[in-house]
């Protein structure tokens, strides 16, 4: 098995951007860990387009697709060593989706792991969101007391929102 095989939900959690208020990866990456290139998923998508309503997948635009990269991204040199067309941005019911045309056993196990991946990251979501409500409202309570007091609670409120900071992927 390959690495990418091998890799756990957390790992591929970092893979998982949000993209036009979606969670979503992107045709490569998917490719990737489905053991194909990403030409072959892309053709299997093409071929099968009445699948993937607008919810399951989105052509990135430019603009997005520079805020889904952690860093700049420098092209390579040579024919054939670039992109000619904006990747894909494949959803969770995208990517269940693309095991099913693919019909791969690569192609149905990482699906596992890809759907345990975001259900991680929206359990984690949800949990920031909670504990975000939580803290607004003892903040406004501590609002009441004296000053130095309301003071040390703001720290440990900026300590707290600061450990809460953005799930980790792109976004």
């Amino acid at each position: 098995m390959s690495k990418d095989a091998e890799q756990s939900p957390a790992e591929i959690e970092g893979r998982i951007f949000v993209v036009r208020g979606k969670r979503a990866m992107l045709d490569s990456d998917l490719a990737k860990l489905y053991g194909v290139e990403t030409r072959v998923l892309n053709q299997a998508v093409r071929r099968n387009r009445d699948r993937y309503p607008g919810d399951f997948l989105n052509e990135l635009t430019n603009q997005e697709l520079r805020r889904s990269r952690s860093q700049s991204v420098i092209l390579n040199v040579g024919r054939g060593s670039n992109a000619k067309y904006l990747p894909l941005a494949i959803t969770e019911h995208g990517a269940i989706m693309a095991a099913t045309v693919l019909n791969s056993p690569r192609a149905v196990q990482m699906t596992v792991f890809v759907v345990r991946a975001f259900v991680k990251m929206r359990e984690s979501l949800l949990v920031n969101a909670v504990l975000a409500r939580e803290i607004t409202a003892l903040k406004s309570r501590v609002d009441t007391l004296d000053a130095e007091t309301r003071k040390q609670f703001d720290q440990v409120f900026e300590a707290i929102l600061g450990l809460s900071g953005p799930v980790r992927g792109r976004q």
